[in-house]
């Protein structure tokens, strides 16, 4: 089974979390601090990631993390709630982003939802739109030849958009084709991703507005 390093200073939250991921078959790492996350981070499938921690801010892990080769999936839990806290984790990097007080049910389903996505997608065929190139089977995308340094959950939005170009997805559509049915995501998140994702872009030399806007409606990738 896969392996949650639940990175927490607070032993009552971690032990309930720890809880209900054993029940539900997996193993469990526990580190109250960065220093002792670093140590055990090869081995981890999956981190839960609080924000505050003794030694530092969760975000400057995350920041590592996403500057690694390895794409270890990233699940911030934290009593942060502001948007720009979630807008700046999720643009950052994290996977998914949950607020305390938290049901150790409901975070254990997204942990299995966040390792899910992060299998190659099964269903669409690697496509491609314009000079912006998208390989479902490698997981990689590349514009003129650039490669997009991308979450999965951004390459999952990316790779719908670019499975019919010109087509205008809902916000609700996107939620459900990434995260499945019943996932509690906000049309916010979808925005946050698409945002990251023109940046991204236009870093690589591409037009942000590849993707653009349907007010009110969604998004479509421009064929």
């Amino acid at each position: 089974m896969p392996r949650v390093l639940i990175v927490e200073d607070e032993r009552a939250i971690a032990e309930s979390l720890e809880f209900a991921l054993r029940r539900d078959g997996f193993e469990v790492a526990f580190a109250p601090t960065l220093r002792a996350a670093e140590a055990q981070l090869d081995s981890a499938d999956l981190i839960v990631l609080d924000l505050m921690l003794p030694d530092g801010s969760g975000f400057d892990l995350l920041s590592r993390l996403r500057g690694s080769e390895r794409r270890v999936p990233v699940i911030i839990l934290t009593s942060r709630d502001e948007e720009a806290d979630r807008v700046a984790g999720l643009e950052g990097g994290a996977d998914d982003y949950v607020i305390k007080p938290f049901s150790p049910r409901e975070v254990v389903a997204r942990i299995r939802a966040v390792l899910r996505r992060a299998q190659p997608p099964r269903r669409l065929p690697a496509s491609a739109a314009g000079r912006l190139s998208i390989d479902a089977g490698t997981r990689r995308c590349t514009y003129d030849g650039t490669p997009l340094d991308l979450t999965r959950t951004e390459f999952d939005l990316l790779h719908a958009l670019a499975s019919a170009p010109d087509r205008v997805f809902t916000r609700q559509q996107l939620i459900e084709r990434i995260f499945g049915e019943g996932y509690a995501v906000t049309d916010r998140t979808i925005d946050a991703h698409i945002k990251a994702l023109r940046r991204k872009l236009s870093a690589a030399g591409g037009d942000p507005e590849l993707i653009e806007t349907e007010r009110g409606v969604g998004y479509r990738l421009r064929a």
